[in-house]
């Protein structure tokens, strides 16, 4: 029995919610939120103590994308694919003339491209295209993969265009954008967007210590990185990996999702940050990186063939639906996923942010498709 294998099997179970009830809501949450912009992009978040939407978020719309063709498959309701397809329009109307994507919201009063943003929203028109076979999304796509590798350093780093909304200049966690470059390096023929990934994560790599951790790898605090952007590094890593065929991306994105998993309570939460030690660093529980985690050790499991990884991922999975609000009054709680537990916690305050819906999920069908 493998280290992840014997952990896990002392873990408690919580007991089994509706992962499909879930589901269902959180694609209904989905819909309201980008209805409450009236645009075609979905909001960033619902603040449930003010009570308001907040602007249409273009980074996250854009990911969204490939969730709702998804969805719209499972549950066979052609208003997700529908949905998807118009977010991917007003994408392509609002990109930036030179190929980027714009920071923050859309009523943001600083506009300027953004490295992260704009390989985010690369997934979306990459889906769209690949959906729809629409032109405009695949020019969409080319124009952003061109302007991702002109902004990047000979070295593999992004340095320019960083998002003027996060603390640090340089990250890590823009592996997820190496993973939508080699995305686009295979659906439109272009080696040359899959060399940049790698080149990416080599650069990425160099920033490692020597127990798997990395340096510059969070939105505000690099020495307590939240779950959300470890788990932004360690998909991106894992993801080239795969598409690259190199393993030893998809090792070091496995040491890294081991460690992760040793810190996971026995509720299934992991703690919302961890320390340069892989220990815990906060007492609430980012419930986001709880869902992009549990994609990661599902992800490894399909490509090692080892299930010990699937508990785990179970595990997170089943904490996340356990908090899910199913019949709340107000429809920005109801079916929503908060952005911290306890709601007060460090991250994303009282908000119900789009992509910890998103990521929600991502988790839950491949789960549901293999039940």
């Amino acid at each position: 029995m493998s280290m992840v294998a014997r952990f896990l099997s002392r873990r408690w179970r919580r007991p089994a919610a509706d992962a499909q009830r879930g589901l269902r809501a959180a694609a209904e949450w989905l819909a309201r939120a980008q209805d409450a912009t009236g645009c075609g992009g979905v909001s960033a978040y619902y603040d449930a103590a003010k009570r308001i939407w907040a602007g249409a978020y273009p980074e996250t719309t854009g990911y969204i994308i490939p969730t709702f063709f998804r969805y719209a498959e499972f549950s066979g309701q052609s208003e997700y694919r529908e949905r998807a397809i118009r977010m991917a329009e007003w994408e392509s109307a609002i990109q930036l003339p030179a190929g980027g994507v714009r920071a923050g919201t859309l009523d943001a009063e600083q506009v300027v491209p953004t490295i992260f943003n704009t390989g985010q929203v690369l997934f979306g028109w990459l889906s769209a295209w690949q959906q729809t076979r629409d032109a405009r999304f695949r020019d969409s796509a080319v124009r952003a993969a061109d302007w991702l590798v002109a902004a990047q350093d000979p070295d593999g780093a992004w340095r320019r265009f960083a998002s003027p909304f996060s603390a640090h200049a340089v990250n890590t966690y823009n592996t997820r954008v190496a993973f939508a470059l080699a995305k686009a390096g295979h659906a439109l023929g272009e080696p040359r967007y899959l060399d940049a990934a790698v080149r990416n994560v080599q650069w990425a790599l160099t920033q490692r210590r020597a127990n798997g951790w990395l340096e510059n790898n969070d939105l505000e605090d690099n020495e307590r990185p939240l779950t959300h952007t470890i788990a932004y590094a360690t998909r991106g890593i894992l993801e080239v990996g795969l598409l690259a065929a190199d393993g030893t991306f998809v090792d070091a994105a496995a040491r890294m999702a081991r460690s992760a998993a040793q810190s996971q309570r026995r509720d299934g939460a992991l703690p919302g940050r961890l320390d340069a030690a892989w220990r815990p660093a906060s007492r609430w529980t980012c419930v986001t990186g709880n869902a992009q985690m549990a994609i990661i050790w599902h992800r490894l499991a399909a490509a090692t063939g080892d299930p010990s990884w699937k508990p785990a991922a179970e595990s997170a999975i089943c904490f996340n639906l356990s908090i899910q609000n199913l019949t709340a009054t107000d429809n920005g709680v109801r079916g929503g996923i908060p952005g911290s537990h306890p709601l007060k916690g460090g991250y994303m305050k009282n908000r119900y942010p789009n992509w910890a819906a998103k990521f929600f999920m991502d988790a839950l069908m491949p789960q549901l498709e293999t039940d």
